[in-house]
């Protein structure tokens, strides 16, 4: 099953940066757009891996649009920043992963 998350990808000069506001915490960077993607893409798979693993419900896709405020004029954007919005499908998790540590666990006890 797949879901798709509103992604936002910023550009600061020498590489992206990305975040979903729907998936609280979850960041990652890519050198090219293709990059961040991908990296965007597993990021956020593995997070929702992590929460289904430890029992927390997996967030919905609700965000729409994301807002930006006026530059601060103090801390102006570098030149040439810009941003990209879109939808980036992702896999949802089906069952759960377990570390080798607890794998291992679960074999010496059986």
């Amino acid at each position: 099953m797949t879901r798709k998350y509103l992604v936002v990808y910023e550009w600061a000069g020498k590489n992206f940066s990305g975040y979903s506001p729907d998936v609280s915490g979850c960041v990652s960077t890519g050198r090219t757009l293709a990059a961040m993607r991908k990296n965007m893409r597993e990021a956020i798979e593995s997070h929702l891996q992590w929460m289904f693993d430890d029992g927390e419900p997996i967030p919905e896709a609700t965000a729409k649009t994301v807002a930006y405020e006026d530059e601060d004029k103090e801390f102006p954007y570098p030149p040439g920043y810009y941003f990209i919005v879109e939808k980036l499908e992702v896999k949802l998790p089906s069952r759960k992963k377990l570390s080798p540590t607890k794998r291992a666990q679960r074999s010496k006890a059986a």
